[in-house]
């Protein structure tokens, strides 16, 4: 009697498409119901061709049945239905628990007394169970089984670290990290200076209050011993452009050295909080959200901005540029042009000046670099502080000052009085604070960015013990930092890894060096501030040139590396914001290389992964049929689904689309115009590994419930193969969605693809047996 299955696809003829493995697999085909499975009523029914191969030592052959009987002992079986079978696969939900509660029973008090129970008439223990989180909890619990003293100093230590290595410092560091602070302090206090006059447009003494908050916080809080923040060219430069766009506003005028720190403030404010609350909202993942080639981009972008800003100052061209309309708050682009048109306008003596401090300073650099790996100890000479001092005593002694030389002046604050504590979230500054939203959000975003490369290339050695590294905390420490830091209106400063490399390098192995770099700089406020009076701008401005020229020197490193891999998106985006960034703005060049990165995390995200799955030939393991389709075996009347990820609101936009390629051309390269070139008849049944599946939210749940629900008005069977136990939430939503009800209850969810094979070929079988006893009876 004929069977109602399709035809089988052989390899002779390949009808349909290319992508069709060579040889079908024998999985269902090869295998044949033994005649022990059989109904009487059926005799002689075959369940489809059989091929004869050599038994193996076992007895298996390939045309063992997957319904092959095993028995369970020697002898026949006549125990009727509750005969001994093959072990079956463990239960997957609440046998443990079963377990447990037998174990707990076997004392014979037949009851286990409740936490609340033990509880009472301890208060202590009752409120530290009600405010600790669940991890904090299954911690607790974990700490008494292996015998470990729980407590809340333990948690109070690991969120605030200063109570970590403050116990484990041992005086042996105390000369290494003194050394490393006055290293740190002579390289990049001028730093300060510049950064705050050149870039921030605030009054110098800003610059060094970064230096004098900051790393004293970050010392407190920070998971990272060796990283020592400070403000950056990046973070200053886009405070200056909050400044300048303050005063385009008609909020005040250039010389207002007081709404100036006041705007900084606000900024800084703003920023500190969105990183701050960045960490109590545990975001610390989104340090993986922009890609290299945004940052890379971005960077360079700046050293490219900040070096052609400087060429103003360096070539004494500053009083010209004030006359000239357009320049000081123009573009990168007409600043450029405007020093090529004017440089027969320049100040020759601060050119000289300018230029020749350049010079020195980079081919002090330079040497530096290369005498360092055979002579470690050169990390030690301070070789900007060699340049800042020398030309200050040249400036004071051949009176600079007088003959054009702009000097850094008198150094205070705008205020008069030092330290002074400021509000920058009172209501008289919501003007400020709406103008400075969205920028001061991109600072705390780079500096969060940028502090966590230089943890993640420092936090490797656990110097101190227990002192992990967080992206969370780090957030929150950082925060902190820019927050108190915001209070008395100094500059944004986050982790920088050129100075956290010094510091290490220098002989720092604890914060105790950004305490004692906090104590220098508060000492250089209170009574060094006299001796910056004729530091020459121009020479401040070399400085700041030096740092633009190693953010744009480690471009072609990057470049070079793209091309060869012929990573040309990654090369369009550095492009495009480098671009937009000269050409037009700062702001612009960070909005579209932003929009373009999550752009392309969007589209990464939303992207169903979803495979069909083809069987290595002579086993029974399956593997992607879209890598390797000639090396597969299709089988046959059933499409292998994998879903190896969550499904989520993101990813399952396009699911049905995908899966619906899948089963119309048995792949998803296929383009959409193409007619049907997998037969119907292979989608008879359709087996979902949804093994990757740990995760579902609602949007995910609903999309895979009109899938299977489509599946089934279609008259096609639905399995899932090694599904999550049953005490997930995942299984929790497939039940609560219907999903386990529509595909025909919990007999459908199996452990393997194989064994969702064996049921499509019970459930053929009883239906191919069905038909023909229905046309005996006819006829």
């Amino acid at each position: 009697m004929s069977s109602s299955r399709p035809p089988s696809i052989t390899t002779s003829s390949r009808p349909y498409h290319d992508h069709a493995p060579i040889t079908p697999s024998t999985l269902r085909q090869s295998r044949t119901v033994s005649s022990s499975s059989m109904s009487d009523d059926t005799p002689g029914h075959s369940a489809g061709p059989s091929t004869r191969h050599e038994p193996s030592a076992d007895g298996t052959t390939e045309t063992t049945s997957l319904l092959h009987d095993h028995h369970a002992h020697d002898g026949p079986c006549d125990h009727g239905t509750f005969s001994p079978r093959v072990s079956s696969p463990p239960l997957r939900g609440g046998v443990f628990d079963a377990e447990i509660g037998s174990v707990a029973d076997s004392d014979g008090s037949g009851s286990v007394p409740s936490s609340d129970t033990l509880l009472k008439g301890n208060w202590k223990k009752t409120f530290s169970s009600r405010v600790k989180s669940k991890k904090m909890t299954d911690s607790s619990t974990l700490a008494q089984q292996h015998g470990v003293q729980d407590s809340w100093g333990m948690y109070l230590s690991y969120y605030v670290p200063f109570l970590i290595w403050i116990k484990q410092y041992k005086w042996s560091w105390l000369k290494g990290d003194f050394t490393a602070a006055i290293t740190i302090a002579s390289m990049y206090l001028p730093m300060a200076l510049s950064y705050a006059d050149n870039l921030a447009h605030v009054p110098p003494i800003n610059g060094l209050y970064a230096f004098a908050i900051n790393p004293f916080v970050y010392a407190l809080l920070g998971s990272c011993p060796l990283m020592v923040v400070g403000p950056e060219a990046a973070g200053s430069l886009l405070i200056g452009s909050i400044v300048k766009n303050s005063i385009d506003l008609g909020r005040g005028e250039d010389d207002n050295a007081v709404l100036q720190a006041k705007v900084a403030g606000v900024a800084v404010g703003i920023a500190g909080a969105t990183v701050f609350f960045m960490g109590v909202f545990r975001l610390g993942f989104l340090d993986s959200v922009l890609s290299r080639p945004f940052l890379r981009g971005f960077i360079s972008a700046i050293g490219v901005v900040i070096f052609i800003d400087q060429l103003i100052p360096v070539l004494g061209l500053h009083r010209t540029a004030k006359t000239t309309e357009g320049v000081t708050h123009g573009s990168t682009v007409q600043k450029l042009e405007f020093v090529l048109t004017h440089l027969g306008d320049r100040h020759n003596l601060t050119a000289v000046v300018g230029v020749v401090g350049f010079v020195v300073i980079m081919v002090l650099r330079e040497i530096k670099r290369r005498l360092q790996p055979r002579y470690p100890g050169v990390a030690y000479f301070p070789d900007r502080l060699l340049v800042v001092v020398l030309s200050a005593v040249l400036a004071g002694n051949l009176d600079w000052e007088q003959r054009g030389v702009p000097v850094l002046g008198k150094v205070e604050a705008a205020s008069g009085h030092t330290f002074t504590f400021r509000n920058p979230f009172q209501l008289s500054h919501m003007t400020h604070i709406r103008d400075a939203m969205g920028t001061s959000f991109l600072i705390g975003m780079l500096g969060f960015f940028e502090s966590s490369v230089a943890a993640k290339s420092l936090g490797g050695e656990e110097i101190i013990e227990g002192m992990q590294l967080s992206p969370n905390r780090e957030l929150v420490a950082l925060g902190a930092a820019n927050l108190v830091g915001a209070c008395f209106m100094a500059i944004p400063a986050f982790g920088g890894y050129g100075r956290s490399k010094v510091n290490k390098s220098t002989g720092g192995k604890s914060p105790m060096s950004s305490v004692m770099l906090s104590i220098i700089t508060v000492i250089c406020i209170m009574f060094l501030l006299p001796w910056f009076y004729y530091l020459p701008k121009p020479i401040l401005s070399a400085l700041i040139m030096a740092v633009a020229w190693s953010l744009i020197e480690e471009a072609p490193h990057d470049i070079s590396f793209f091309i060869r891999i012929k990573g040309w998106t990654e090369l369009s985006l550095m492009a495009v914001i480098l671009a937009v960034t000269v050409f037009f703005s700062l702001n612009l060049g960070i909005a579209i290389g932003i929009g373009l990165s999550l752009l392309q995390v969007i589209r990464h995200a939303t992207r169903p992964r979803i495979q069909i799955l083809g069987r290595i030939p002579n086993s029974e393991r399956f593997a992607n049929a879209e890598d390797h389709p000639e090396d597969l075996e299709f089988v046959e009347g059933c499409l292998i689904v994998k879903i190896p990820e969550p499904l989520t609101f993101a990813n399952t936009g396009e699911l049905k689309n995908r899966l619906r390629r899948l089963e119309l051309y048995g792949t998803g390269n296929a383009h959409p115009a193409l007619p049907r070139l997998r037969p119907q008849a292979s989608n008879k049944n359709v087996i979902f590994d949804i093994h990757g599946v740990t995760s579902m939210d609602g949007s995910g749940t609903q999309v895979l419930e009109e899938i299977v629900r489509n599946y089934r008005d279609r008259g096609v069977r639905v399995f899932f193969s090694r599904p999550v136990s049953r005490d997930n939430k995942v299984w929790d939503l497939l039940e609560r969605s219907g999903i386990v009800e529509l595909v025909g209850g919990r007999h459908r969810f199996v452990d393997d693809v194989k064994d969702a094979l064996r049921m499509t070929e019970v459930e053929d079988f009883e239906e191919t047996g069905a038909c023909a006893v229905a046309s005996d009876n006819l006829s």
